[in-house]
């Protein structure tokens, strides 16, 4: 096996959007309040192989917007990209399937959000920029408080 054959290799193959819905039950009438809506803003986030060294990361974000116990509406965005990650201690793998991955794909959520908003006729909701560091640090604590495991099952 040469030197070349364990050079670690992170490429990213492809960014696509996944999944993208928008919801609005309760148009037209709603839109005729003048009231501030609540916003609700939450992330997950998804990492599983797709063939060896080849890795698909996703990121959903779920916007709910209401006014007072109706929905004004509701975007459901998931962005994901097909990442070539080889060579890679599996100590460092984690992070970067959950950090540096994720932060490359978050942009372009960020602007699938605020444009389906503003196609919906509302003013665009700017997603806040998220520490994936501290993101992975917290779960990973979590882990280790647990046990390290994730299941409650044994």
């Amino acid at each position: 096996m040469s030197e070349q054959d364990l050079t670690p290799v992170f490429q990213i193959q492809r960014m696509y959007l996944k999944d993208l819905s928008l919801e609005q039950p309760n148009s037209p009438q709603i839109l005729l309040e003048q009231q501030q809506p609540q916003v609700d803003i939450n992330l997950a986030m998804a990492a599983a192989p797709v063939a060896d060294g080849i890795f698909e990361v996703s990121v959903t974000a779920t916007v709910t917007t209401k006014l007072k116990e109706k929905t004004l509406f509701l975007i459901e965005a998931k962005q994901a990209g097909i990442f070539e990650i080889r060579n890679v201690p599996e100590e460092q793998l984690q992070g970067i399937l959950s950090i540096v991955c994720p932060q490359m794909i978050y942009p372009y959520l960020r602007a699938i959000v605020s444009d389906v908003c503003t196609r919906a006729g509302f003013p665009p909701i700017m997603l806040t920029e998220v520490n994936f560091q501290a993101m992975f640090e917290a779960q990973q604590a979590q882990a280790a408080g647990n046990g390290g495991m994730l299941t409650g099952a044994n």
